[in-house]
């Protein structure tokens, strides 16, 4: 078994700073052996984590927690949960008795943290109260402080001069060592998600900021031997923008939706991508995401196939915007021609990876809606449907389908080449049309989108948060940023009067504040046959996904969120 060497670190300044509760000797048998390929490995604070964040979510634990199967909310370091009767405060009591770990390289041990007064330091409520400023402050430059701005007081805080706004006026309060309370702007379910996000779990601040006994580390506290975590991992060793070995931490107590680690530990390697498939066939790896052009032979070979599992890339949705102010798909019969022109799945299985989707929200967010459940949602692929709506409009027009041609634009990239071709092939072979392509430079085409001229823009969104809301409140509701692409009811937002943009509207705020699960899937339901299917305004065509090659011997779950939970898994006794 491959492993990855552990550097020696003998930090004796700080030795008294991180001095020692109790030990448990590590070892590394058994660890299991993750490969990624070619991703950024280029942080593991979490307050400054914009992808990956898995790794920070195994060695750290929210207030909330989410679940990786069906998307919903979880206790997390939470054990009770109270909400005022307007839906904008929520009180949480959390574990006691949590400490903070740290792994010391020169002993080989996972460590329980003392404060100065040579106690076990526990994770408390103002741990997490730290962590939320840590992130609004403006010199901090978090890419992800924006989420934040659910909560009252916060984008004030994060948008002035630093200093000028006082953080007392940000709706997070320490009530007590165990009780945090969250105040939101504006009442809605979908507030609480960002509670499981992990650039606001509990950051230490002793070690970042310095206290009595601790030097201020700042950027420093996340190298190997500094950091310190409380959930089911902790850091054993990190090389930048290289590979990550976690170990398990014994300490952490497990809860229901967070266990305790079955592991002793987890490699993770970044790889180019010509050596993943490399690397697990000669055995070095337990888990390796492949790139796209292996699929094909991982497909057709008997032996690999086996070990193959599809998994969600991202939380995101690949589609496309049609517009509805310029001639021809300022017809409705036309955006919905073109919609029931598409071979969803000859395109996932052309591109060889995705799954096709008949709605835009993803089914892993919290409140969407499931295809068993509403199996009557969507455009299905029809066809000869499509032709006899396009020749009723050419009809009316006194034009030929070949007098129609449809403007399409694309960002300049080889792969969506390949995906809008197949979509342009179909248009042209079914409806008889003409399709023009353009692509252009990624900030060329944010210009031109802007400016609503094509017909057709090739669009995606992934979550910033794991609920619908923010796959429709925050996307089509006027002012927001993909209404100004789809021009849907108008792109200034000076006309709202539209009908069905009105019934979306209030549909998809009522679902915000909805907290009955059933009712809240059957609004955003409603959203969906709107702009799916009655305006016509996106035609949703896959979800995306990847491929994992797993060890046969590792029992694992296979994640719908994105984030596995290693913590979950373990290798079969031989």
């Amino acid at each position: 078994m491959k492993q990855f060497r552990t550097a020696l670190i003998i930090m004796i300044t700080f030795i008294v700073f991180f001095s020692t509760a109790s030990l448990v000797a590590a070892d590394e048998t058994g660890y299991l052996r993750v490969a990624y390929p070619s991703t950024s490995l280029s942080t593991i604070d979490q307050a400054l984590v914009s992808d990956n964040s898995q790794y920070v979510e195994s060695m750290n634990v929210g207030v909330l927690r989410q679940n990786e199967f069906s998307g919903a909310l979880e206790f997390g370091m939470a054990t009770d949960q109270q909400m005022s009767e307007d839906g904008t405060v929520f009180t949480y009591k959390l574990l006691e008795n949590v400490p903070w770990v740290r792994y010391n390289p020169a002993t080989d041990q996972v460590e329980k943290v003392l404060d100065c007064d040579g106690n076990v330091r526990m994770v408390k409520a103002r741990d997490f109260v730290y962590a939320v400023e840590r992130v609004l402050r403006p010199s901090t430059a978090a890419d992800y402080a924006y989420i934040l701005s659910l909560i009252k007081g916060a984008e004030e805080y994060n948008t002035a001069p630093e200093g000028t706004v006082s953080f007392d006026t940000v709706g997070v309060k320490a009530l007590d060592d165990y009780t945090i309370q969250y105040t939101f702007k504006d009442p809605g379910v979908f507030n609480i998600n960002i509670l499981s996000m992990w650039m606001i779990m509990a950051q230490p601040s002793w070690i970042i900021e310095g206290d009595a006994c601790n030097e201020k580390l700042g950027e420093k506290w996340v190298e190997t031997g500094n950091y310190q975590s409380y959930g089911p991992f902790t850091l054993k060793e990190w090389v930048h923008d290289s590979n990550l070995t976690l170990i398990k931490n014994p300490y952490w107590p497990g809860t229901e939706s967070v266990p305790q680690a079955k592991l002793p530990g987890v490699h993770i390697a970044i790889l180019e991508d010509s050596a993943v498939l490399a690397e697990f066939e000669a055995g070095n790896m337990d888990v390796a995401k492949v790139p796209i052009s292996d699929y094909d032979r991982i497909i057709s070979d008997p032996v690999l196939s086996k070990m193959a599992v599809e998994v969600p890339g991202v939380i995101g949705t690949e589609f496309l915007t049609l517009n509805p102010t310029v001639p021809p798909t300022d017809d409705v019969r036309v955006r919905k021609a073109l919609s029931m022109s598409i071979d969803k799945q000859a395109i996932v299985k052309t591109l060889k990876t995705g799954k096709v989707a008949k709605i835009f929200i993803h089914p892993a967010l919290s409140g969407a809606p499931h295809e068993e459940d509403f199996p009557e949602l969507g455009i299905d692929y029809d066809p000869e449907g499509a032709k006899q709506i396009i020749q009723s409009y050419c009809d009316e027009k006194g034009i030929e389908p070949k007098d129609i041609t449809i403007s399409f634009i694309y960002p300049t990239r080889e792969d969506l080449k390949i995906y809008v071709e197949a979509i342009q092939f179909m248009w042209e072979n079914t409806l008889g049309i003409n399709v023009n392509l353009k692509n252009t430079e990624w900030d060329v085409f944010k210009v031109e989108r802007m400016e609503s001229k094509e017909n057709v823009y090739r669009s995606t969104w992934t979550n910033d948060y794991m609920d619908a809301n923010n796959f429709t409140a925050d996307m089509f509701l006027c002012g927001a940023t993909i209404q100004k692409i789809a021009d849907w009811p108008s792109k200034d937002c000076t006309d709202v009067s539209n009908p069905a943009y009105q019934d979306y509207a209030q549909t998809v705020i009522a679902a915000g504040k909805e907290t009955d699960p059933a009712k809240r899937a059957a609004l955003y339901a409603h959203s969906e046959e709107i702009i799916v299917s009655q305006e016509v305004i996106i035609i949703p065509v896959y979800y995306y996904t990847g491929l994992e090659l797993r060890n046969p011997k590792l029992v694992a779950t296979v994640s719908n969120t994105g984030n596995n939970r290693w913590e979950k898994w373990e290798f079969k006794e031989d």
